[in-house]
C-alpha cells in the first residue's frame, strides 16, 4: 500500500510534463494537412417550376474526396493565430434531377456529375483558449478565395449538355479542433465547413439550368495538421 501512494505523486507529476513548451511562441511556424472533404452543392430553383413541364425536383447529393496543403501560421497573441493554408482538394459534386416522363405517366432521376479539382486559399482567425497540459481547444473562422481548376464553364460540349459552374467562388469559412503536443511535433485534428457566396450557375439553355436560379457550393472538412 505504502507503494501505491508514493508511486500517485510521481505519475501525477510525469502528466504534468508539457511537450513543446515554447512552440505556439514563434512568431511564425510551418506544417502541412492531410485531410478528407464531402462537396455538395446548394441549388435554388426558379420561382415557378411549372414554367419547365418535365423537370420536378433538383436533389444535391454529397460526395467524398481528399485535399493535401500547406500551413502557415503567425502568432498574434497568447489566444490568437492567423492562419493561411493554401490547399489542392479533389472531389466530385452531384446534382439529381427527378424529370417526369407525360407520355409514360412515369419519371426517372438523371444525376449530373462535377469533377472538382479546387485550389483553395483559407486566410483564417484562429481562436485559442488557454492551453491544458498537452492539448489546447479553438475555434476558427475567416473567408476562403476558391479557383475550380476543372472547370467547364466556357467549354462547347458539342450537345451533350454537361452542367456548368463558374471557375471562381469565394467562401466563408468556419470550424473548430484541438491541438494535441506531442514530443516532437504538434498533430491537430480539425473539423470545417465552408459555406459559398457566389452564384456558380452557368445558364446554357438546358433542362438541367433553366429550372435553377443559383448554386450556391457548401463543402465539410476534416483535416490532421502536423506542425
Amino acid at each position: 500500500m505504502l507503494a501505491i501512494v508514493t508511486a500517485l505523486p510521481v505519475n501525477a507529476q510525469k502528466r504534468k510534463v508539457l511537450n513543446l513548451p515554447n512552440y505556439d511562441k514563434q512568431t511564425i511556424h510551418f506544417g502541412f494537412l492531410l485531410g478528407v472533404n464531402s462537396f455538395t452543392f446548394t441549388p435554388t430553383p426558379i420561382e415557378d417550376m411549372r414554367l419547365l413541364d418535365s423537370l420536378l425536383i433538383v436533389e444535391p447529393q454529397s460526395a467524398l474526396g481528399f485535399g493535401i496543403g500547406i500551413v502557415s501560421n503567425l502568432h498574434l497573441g497568447d489566444n490568437f493565430d492567423l492562419r493561411f493554408l493554401p490547399t489542392l482538394s479533389f472531389g466530385e459534386r452531384l446534382l439529381n434531377y427527378s424529370i417526369a416522363l407525360p407520355s409514360q405517366d412515369s419519371m426517372f432521376v438523371r444525376p449530373k456529375r462535377v469533377e472538382s479539382t479546387l485550389l483553395e486559399f483559407p486566410l483564417l482567425l484562429k481562436f485559442k483558449s488557454a492551453r491544458l497540459n498537452n492539448g489546447r481547444a479553438y475555434i476558427i473562422g475567416g473567408i476562403k478565395p476558391v479557383i475550380d481548376l476543372a472547370s467547364q464553364d466556357k467549354v462547347d460540349d458539342q450537345g451533350e449538355r454537361i452542367l456548368k459552374l463558374k471557375r471562381n467562388d469565394f467562401n466563408y469559412e468556419i470550424g473548430f479542433g484541438i491541438d494535441l503536443y506531442s514530443q516532437y511535433f504538434k498533430f491537430t485534428p480539425e473539423v470545417k465547413m465552408a459555406y459559398g457566396l457566389n452564384n456558380l450557375l452557368v445558364k446554357d439553355g438546358n433542362i438541367y439550368t433553366d429550372g435553377l436560379s443559383a448554386i450556391h457550393s457548401k463543402a465539410f472538412y476534416l483535416s490532421f495538421t502536423f506542425e
